[in-house]
């Protein structure tokens, strides 16, 4: 089975979920053009790999590669779900002391938002924001626009996913928009609501993605100073 890739952010976790085998060729091209991509962005990567058949020595290598680059930005590469052979493999290679695996994606995910920041790090952080909808862009330029007024911004495009952070992070804010997957709005500003009830509540106007950026800016500040 030639290899099927799938990616999502959640927070500032990159997962990249893998189908297939990943050998050299243009599996091995193919993960790592997944992998570039969500390191343009983040430094916390998460690799899903229980569909996965094969893993050759190129493949390894790609994956401790980017580990090791990731490490260097203060992030890592964790992976996810490995099914048996790979497990084996990494316990025999010793490789399984260089990359950290976990049993599924979720923990893999909540092992980094589990890592909180300390010192100065910690300090710089503003009020922290969760921002959920199924547009991928409408996510970076909410969380562009307020990260550049102070907010400390995650976002997400799954509705799970916006559970699971809640899980863990504490959050000041939830902006729900207009685009939920296969949920309407109010239904997942309820859910999310129930689990972060401290959290004030703030949804995004059906016409928001469809604004122009200086317009949609004022709207969405606007909105965080009604709502603040």
């Amino acid at each position: 089975m030639l290899l099927n890739l799938s990616s999502r952010f959640v927070g500032n976790v990159y997962l990249v979920q893998c189908k297939g085998r990943i050998v050299l060729g243009e599996e091995v091209k193919a993960l790592e053009a997944a992998l570039d991509e969500g390191a343009r962005e983040f430094s916390q990567l998460v690799v899903e790999l229980s569909e996965v058949s094969r893993l050759d020595s190129i493949g390894l290598g790609l994956l401790v590669r980017f580990s090791e680059r990731m490490r260097r930005r203060g992030g890592d590469l964790r992976l996810a779900g490995p099914p048996k052979f790979l497990t084996d493999l990494l316990k025999s290679t010793k490789v399984s002391a260089l990359l950290g695996s976990y049993a599924t994606e979720e923990e893999a995910i909540q092992s980094y938002l589990k890592e909180q920041p300390t010192g100065a790090a910690q300090k710089q952080q503003g009020p922290r924001v969760l921002v959920v909808d199924e547009s991928a862009d409408l996510c970076v330029f909410v969380r562009t626009v307020l990260t550049q007024h102070g907010y400390d911004v995650r976002s997400t495009c799954s509705f799970r996913d916006a559970k699971t952070l809640l899980q863990v992070e504490g959050m000041e804010y939830l902006v729900v928009g207009p685009s939920t997957p296969r949920l309407s709005a109010e239904t997942v500003m309820r859910s999310l609501t129930a689990l972060a009830p401290r959290a004030k509540a703030l949804q995004l106007d059906p016409e928001f993605k469809i604004r122009d950026v200086q317009e949609a800016s004022a709207a969405l500040l606007q909105l965080f100073a009604n709502g603040g």
